[in-house]
């Protein structure tokens, strides 16, 4: 069985005083959850978001690295400092990262790669747009970034991997991937996994989706067997929904 995992992607949003005030709230909400937790703050909160969730069940990650591990590189953040202040995982790829600020699938592969060599979990994003969708490139599209982005892995740093399938067109708009649709996509990421890593780490690997996930879809999402989790945007951001998401099994 893969476990689930919830993770809560906060993006732009929240200062220090706020991240405190969420954690507070939203840690005896999720108590009592045997689901994998991880929420992602800005960097500037991920000391309170640390500090705030010690002893709990509730893992902190980053948004983002670069893969060197310090020098001139203006704005960056690397795996070191991020282990340092206390980050267990980090979202690598996100769409955003790809589409303002010219992520591809070959830095894609740099930084995960980095997360994995200072011992954070890389939660990988892949996903086609609207218009690769409608034009019914989605399995190309998500094959490529595969690809190019994951398949230079080795299978040891594979096995330590997660995958977050995540359709552009989904992503804070309020559509949503049917679960079908969800499902299908996950199955095609799997299915490559099984033919570069081989079945069992196929079978093995966690797949979550993301695309206006929250309370009231997170259910019929979750009962795919192909989807293992979720990547969370503006529904982690008030403790009550993201509680209701992570506790869609209680």
């Amino acid at each position: 069985m893969r476990k689930p995992l919830l993770a809560g992607n906060w993006k732009m949003f929240k200062n220090p005083a706020e991240t405190r005030a969420f954690f507070q709230a939203f840690k005896p909400l999720v108590a009592s959850s045997t689901n994998e937790i991880v929420i992602c703050p800005p960097f500037v909160n991920v000391a309170a978001a640390v500090e705030e969730t010690q002893g709990s069940n509730i893992g902190i990650g980053a948004q983002n690295l670069y893969w060197g591990t310090e020098g001139a590189f203006t704005g960056e953040v690397s795996g070191p400092m991020l282990k340092a202040a206390g980050c267990g995982y980090v979202i690598v790829g996100h769409s955003e990262r790809r589409q303002f600020f010219g992520e591809t699938d070959a830095t894609v592969l740099k930084r995960t790669q980095a997360a994995l060599e200072h011992g954070l979990t890389p939660i990988i994003c892949v996903g086609e747009t609207l218009a690769e969708r409608e034009a019914n490139r989605t399995d190309e599209v998500l094959l490529t970034q595969f690809d190019g982005g994951i398949a230079g892995l080795t299978a040891e740093e594979f096995a330590k991997s997660v995958v977050a399938y995540e359709p552009v067109w989904a992503i804070g708009t309020g559509k949503v991937a049917t679960p079908e649709m969800a499902a299908a996509a996950h199955k095609t990421i799997r299915e490559r996994a099984a033919q570069k890593f081989g079945p069992a780490a196929a079978a093995s690997l966690r797949i979550l989706y993301g695309g206006s996930v929250n309370p009231g879809n997170v259910k019929t999402l979750m009962a795919e067997e192909e989807i293992d989790g979720a990547l969370v945007g503006g529904a982690s951001l008030k403790p009550d929904s993201f509680a209701s998401v992570v506790n869609f099994d209680s």
